[in-house]
């Protein structure tokens, strides 16, 4: 995917444009929501540290200094190391990050990579500069895309996720038309196995804005998705015969969104 600015200096949404032609936008996550989350994270952190910290004392018998130097390691390690290890395992999101609804993501549209999450939590110390992040704060205010330091260095953005009503479905789908896949049940199944909700839910979006897309685009993404579709499961050629690609597709989805 490709990734294409806003027009404006600055906006409140990001647009990712796919070689497919294909052309989102996504909601940027403000100062504000942004803050909040941070908040709901440090108070998971200190409310971790608090805990271990009670253990801490047993330190003092070999070394007071020692304690309090394990104490202060401990803390950057949990501030820096919680951030890492939940923004990887949970797609871009901590504790709060959820609880806000808002999550990190490439700014290219592609899968986040590790290095990115570790890049934009090490500056961390640099953007909580000289105290409550104000310098990121002030960066995310002022850059295009709402990004602090961290972000621009790992080249992510951190977008609001917006809760999508269910498609109805049967005004995408004729109620009596005919589908060819459907005369074989058994292999109709296996295919509701095999496709998860999230690509047959980005195929569905496809089908909704096919119009917006200029011939040889459509004819390019439908051609993908039918090919995608065609490896999970293999129908017999009577079933696919002279129907072309987005007629495939269009038959796929009408037998994973409606029973």
């Amino acid at each position: 995917m490709t990734q294409e600015g806003i027009h404006s200096d600055r906006s409140h949404e990001f647009t990712i444009h796919t070689p497919e032609g294909v052309t989102f936008s996504l909601p940027l996550a403000g100062p504000t929501s942004r803050l909040l989350a941070w908040m709901i994270d440090f108070f998971c952190i200190s409310a971790f540290v608090k805990v271990v910290g009670m253990f801490m004392p047993l330190l003092g018998v070999v070394s007071a200094d020692f304690s309090r130097a394990v104490s202060i390691l401990f803390f950057f390690a949990m501030n820096i190391g919680y951030a890492i290890v939940f923004e990887y395992y949970w797609n871009g999101q901590t504790l709060g990050k959820r609880a806000l609804a808002v999550r990190v993501m490439d700014n290219r549209g592609f899968r986040l990579r590790p290095s990115q999450i570790v890049i934009r939590n090490l500056l961390r110390a640099v953007d909580s500069l000289p105290m409550f992040y104000l310098l990121g704060g002030i960066v995310c205010l002022v850059s295009r895309h709402a990004q602090r330091l961290g972000d621009l260095a790992a080249n992510t953005i951190v977008v609001k996720q917006v809760k999508v009503s269910e498609p109805d479905v049967d005004q995408v789908f004729e109620q009596n038309r005919y589908n060819s896949l459907r005369d074989y049940p058994h292999l109709v199944a296996r295919l509701r196995q095999r496709v998860g909700p999230r690509e047959a839910r980005l195929a569905f979006e496809a089908l909704l804005r096919r119009d917006a897309l200029s011939p040889e685009s459509r004819v390019a993404l439908f051609n993908t998705m039918a090919r995608h579709f065609r490896e999970k499961v293999k129908f017999p050629s009577a079933a696919v015969e002279g129907i072309s690609d987005e007629q495939y597709v269009r038959g796929v989805l009408d037998v994973l969104f409606r029973r």
